[in-house]
């Protein structure tokens, strides 16, 4: 018979090949094709818990086959929510129940939403930046009034300052974008003391006409609503011609319509005449449109009246920066933005709309609620969709901070990585920058990791690609840490073909790289085949990550129970290996049986030292191994040809060894506390 040391390290030089020759296995094959074909239509854990192919393929891959007939207990670990520290999976010391749930998605579905707490946290970090920007935008406008407008000799040179003249615009109310050059300029050469200037000859004489057209249309407003009045009274008199009246009040109204549009319009064209004549006064160029010799194109009281002006027509931009009025317009943006169900309620919510369009830097007065709405239902994947195609980076922006599809309601955020994920990994690469520290060295450790956990968690949302991914080092450092991977042997450009990799293939350079735990990394981000942040759907209730890594896992325990079933020893090193990043402390050890016993065989300790006191063994173990090494992947290979040398020498016969029970599920291997839950629980399937 084949030694251990030989079988061993025959299956772990190949390993990738080994799990490939498994994965081909008729029966093997059969369950993988039937678990990944029939998942997806798996809406509860009741579900789930009643079809037994499904249930047993997964309990298989996490090593929980004794466990299968507790289907009450795995219900409560399935239901359990690992956000909550304190759910029944988080308080169960067997970390594969943990695990077992963290395989599903039953209790953390991806929740349609608006917004993200990031997107939203993101939007009022722009609202704050872009009124203060506004503001300063003012300011700096003002300046620049100022400083300038001293040395204009002409009306064309003020004109044809952009600056100078937006400024002037608005501080007159005038339309920067539907002007006359010629009228400005001759209102700006008037001087509205001289009976002979422009707008003295011409705009006056308008405004007299103008007036006597605009008495004349409130004489027929008045003497319509009058007629309006008397024929309605006339109708509900006896014997009154009913259709010659409503056909009087039909007439009585137009004039009255029509009126009244003439009327505002008449308004509007003096209100304008005014502005030009305020224009006209505040400036002091001559007839020609230049100034005389030692003349400033505005005295300082007007300089000063047009500054004011301008600050006038800004108001609501510097009442947005108020402290107390922004304060009070982002706390009403966080309580009205997670009631928001659909595009429809976005554009009639203003404290919503109006806040929204504001942070990203458009004027909801200005842009059309229409458009709007087709921005927040555009696909930004396509490079043709609606946004895409208005060329303004303001309607990108407000696209990508909200949860819309293409028919208005709500969907998933658009992220990296699921919140789930995010968590886990944070947590994961704590626990592995922190794994063997001293006591003296744990808590700067773990302050350290702590906040790179916290770079981590805030940087990702807004990652929006492959490149910018891999752009960041210290992200993707974080990532191979907490999977257990060590990054000073992992380049981008390997990573780079790992996400460039078809994951669906079988034979991409993903699903054949050395390592599975690549391909696993690579489905846990949601990334298209572009390389861009996309919505993945999930296959029932798991996504594509924890559906590949229960594949991975039913692959690697069929090899390590097929391997047992010829050698017992090859099945204990293979379980250790596979665990040994997972040890953080001798504890670790001495709680599991099967490790316990790699460790007692590989330093030729006896059996008996299983019934010591725990502190005692751990003593032990700390002894003779150096814990830092099972992060050494050539230390723990040098271990296990250890343990497989010592194994033979033990087990000589291959007949029967008490490794083997160990790894078949024997109650043994089950902790009290779980025991207890299951009596509790009681047998409801």
């Amino acid at each position: 018979m084949v030694s251990t040391y030989a079988s061993y390290n025959s299956v772990v030089r190949n390993l990738q090949q080994s799990l490939r020759r498994v994965a081909q296995q008729p029966e093997v094959a059969r369950n993988a094709a039937y678990y990944k074909e029939n998942i997806g239509k798996v809406k509860t854990v009741d579900e789930f818990l009643k079809n037994d192919r499904l249930y047993q393929y997964a309990m298989k891959a996490y090593g929980l086959e004794d466990m299968i007939y507790a289907k009450a207990f795995m219900r409560k670990v399935l239901e359990s929510n690992l956000l909550d520290a304190n759910s029944f999976a988080n308080k169960l010391t067997d970390k594969r129940f943990r695990e077992f749930a963290a395989a599903f998605s039953f209790t953390n579905p991806d929740t349609p939403a608006a917004q993200s707490s990031n997107q939203t946290d993101d939007m009022i970090g722009l609202y704050t930046a872009q009124v203060q920007s506004r503001v300063e935008a003012i300011d700096e406008d003002t300046r620049y009034y100022n400083a300038t407008i001293g040395g204009i000799k002409s009306v064309d040179e003020l004109l044809n300052d952009d600056r100078l003249r937006t400024y002037i615009f608005s501080a007159f109310d005038i339309d920067d974008s539907n002007w006359s050059r010629d009228t400005i300029r001759k209102v700006l050469s008037s001087d509205p003391s001289d009976p002979n200037s422009y707008v003295n000859t011409v705009l006056a004489p308008q405004r007299d006409g103008i007036n006597a057209e605009l008495d004349q249309a409130r004489a027929v407003a008045s003497d319509a609503n009058s007629k309006i009045a008397q024929y309605m009274a006339q109708l509900s008199q006896p014997g009154a011609d009913v259709a010659d009246l409503r056909a009087k009040i039909t007439t009585e109204a137009n004039r009255l319509a029509q009126s009244n549009a003439d009327i505002s319009s008449y308004e509007d064209s003096l209100s304008t005449i005014s502005r030009y004549f305020d224009l006209a006064g505040a400036f002091e160029f001559s007839a020609d449109g230049t100034l005389a010799s030692g003349t400033s194109a505005q005295t300082d009281a007007n300089r000063n009246s047009t500054n004011d002006k301008f600050i006038l027509s800004k108001g609501a931009t510097y009442l947005d920066a108020e402290e107390e009025l922004e304060t009070l317009a982002i706390k009403q943006f966080r309580a009205s933005i997670y009631s928001i169900k659909s595009v429809e309620q976005f554009v009639s919510t203003p404290n919503v709309y109006n806040f929204a369009l504001k942070a990203v830097g458009l004027d909801p007065e200005k842009v059309s609620a229409v458009t709007i709405k087709a921005v927040l239902k555009s696909d930004l994947s396509n490079p043709m969709s609606y946004a895409n195609t208005l060329g303004d980076d303001r309607y990108l922006q407000l696209a990508h901070a909200f949860n819309f599809d293409s028919k208005g309601n709500l969907a998933t955020p658009l992220v990296a990585q699921n919140s789930v994920e995010v968590t886990q990994i944070a947590k994961d690469y704590i626990i592995a920058k922190t794994r063997f520290a001293s006591a003296s060295e744990k808590d700067g450790l773990r302050q350290k990791a702590e906040q790179d956990a916290a770079y981590y968690q805030s940087t990702i949302a807004n990652i929006e690609s492959v490149s910018e991914l891999l752009s960041d080092r210290k992200l993707i450092d974080i990532v191979l840490v907490a999977r257990g991977l060590d990054p000073a042997k992992v380049t981008n450009e390997y990573l780079k073909k790992i996400f460039s990799s078809d994951l669906s293939d079988p034979k991409s350079f993903a699903n054949t790289a050395s390592d599975s735990r690549f391909a696993e990394i690579a489905a846990s981000f949601n990334f298209d085949k572009e390389g861009n942040v996309a919505r993945i759907p999930a296959i029932g209730p798991q996504k594509r990550d924890q559906l590949l890594e229960m594949q991975n896992d039913y692959l690697q325990q069929t090899l390590e129970t097929q391997q047992g079933e010829a050698n017992a020893g090859v099945r204990l090193a293979l379980y250790f290996q596979r665990k040994s990043a997972q040890i953080t402390s001798a504890y670790d050890i001495l709680a599991d049986p099967a490790l316990a016993q790699v460790f007692r065989t590989a330093y030729n300790l006896p059996d008996a030292l299983a019934s010591m006191a725990i502190d005692q063994q751990a003593k032990i173990v700390e002894k003779h191994l150096d814990l830092k090494d099972l992060a050494d992947p050539e230390k723990v290979a040098a271990l296990l040809n250890r343990f497989a040398a010592m194994y033979d020498l033990k087990n000589s016969s291959q007949v029967s060894s008490p490794g083997l029970a160990i790894l078949q599920g024997s109650a043994a291997g089950i902790s009290q506390d779980t025991l207890l839950s299951i009596a509790l629980l009681g047998k409801q399937y």
